[in-house]
């Protein structure tokens, strides 16, 4: 028989063996254990299909349909999991234990695997990923203007042995209109989560764990609720870094793109920057004047950013002026400023 783990030891399990997520396609496009391999017993439309036949036919029609869709595969899928098994062991689940995985962790061991089952299947999993997010996080978020070069910053104190969730990084957006530009397509909320809770299970919750100021929303992912109020409630180390120094790098960041996906980008903020403020920046950007399009947008951003201060409480927010976008002199400064009268919410 299958040995049937529940999350913790299946997600421990996963560290050292490979992990068969048996969902369709869809279910596992849509969001997926971190790491998992995507090994579907069903098509979409046979899912659908069998499902169909389910409810109207009953379990009996629904398991004979299945099993003629599923047989002439099953020497294919047996090959293919001793391809993927490490030291002849597989981990195996699908939306919430039932017949999915346990018919193909039946057909595994039949075939001389060891296989390991999750216990509540991907239903499990979800529910555990939300407890994570609940969890008292020692978060230490960094603030500061757009073009502030924040992300380059944690990048680099990461790098330096700080720990260290690039949110922006894991969202696939940078945050603003023109955040999306350059980067592969945003993951859904439900698999931002997930990878969410992946990273903090890597962290030690007795040390500060950085992050960047967020709204709720980034780009088209939504934390969940009870991870952004500890984002706005947790300290905040807000960089205080004069436009000059941030023109520039937005230039060089935001420059190399195409002018037809800029224009649709200044499009999405058209009414906050007003009619005159956009025309202006269309005009710039028709003539390749990128400075002038970034200081209008800035400024726009700057007035969106400093609002969005105001709602945190004001002890929790330490100030620090720097000079330069040199990102090592940024990260020195950052790691050298005095943060003992910060306060985490534990």
């Amino acid at each position: 028989m299958p040995e049937k783990l529940d999350v913790i030891s299946f997600l421990a399990a996963a560290k050292q063996y490979p992990l068969i997520d048996v969902r369709s396609p869809a279910e596992f496009e849509r969001a997926h254990i971190p790491g998992a391999i995507s090994f579907p017993i069903f098509t979409n439309e046979e899912r659908a299909q069998v499902g169909t036949t389910y409810k109207q036919q009953g379990k009996d029609q629904a398991v004979e349909l299945g099993l003629e869709i599923v047989g002439p595969q099953l020497a294919q899928w047996v090959k293919k999991a001793k391809k993927i098994a490490k030291e002849g062991v597989v981990l195996v689940h699908c939306w919430r234990g039932g017949m999915r995985s346990g018919s193909m962790a039946w057909l595994f061991e039949t075939a001389g695997l060891e296989v390991k089952v999750l216990v509540g299947g991907y239903k499990a999993y979800r529910k555990n990923v939300l407890a994570e997010l609940e969890k008292k996080i020692p978060l230490l978020v960094l603030g500061g203007k757009t073009g502030s070069g924040k992300t380059e910053i944690l990048i680099e104190m990461k790098r330096r042995g700080v720990q260290v969730i690039d949110l922006e990084g894991i969202a696939h957006h940078r945050g603003s209109a023109f955040g999306h530009l350059g980067l592969e397509e945003q993951p859904s909320s439900e698999h931002f989560e997930n990878l969410l809770s992946h990273e903090l299970q890597q962290m030690d919750f007795k040390k500060p764990i950085w992050v960047e100021d967020e709204s709720r929303h980034i780009g088209k992912v939504f934390m969940t609720e009870s991870f952004y109020v500890r984002l706005r409630e947790s300290p905040c180390l807000f960089l205080d870094i004069d436009a000059k120094y941030r023109l520039p790098h937005l230039v060089q960041v935001y420059a190399q793109y195409p002018k037809a996906d800029l224009l649709i980008a200044l499009e999405k903020i058209k009414k906050r920057l007003g009619g005159q403020h956009f025309q202006r920046a269309v005009e710039c950007l028709e003539i390749n004047d990128f400075t002038e399009v970034a200081a209008i947008t800035l400024n726009y951003y700057d007035k969106a950013y400093l609002h969005g201060l105001t709602q945190r409480d004001d002890t929790q927010i330490n100030r620090l002026e720097i000079h330069t976008l040199d990102t090592n002199l940024q990260v020195n400064s950052v790691l050298a400023h005095d943060l003992v009268n910060f306060k985490f919410n534990t």
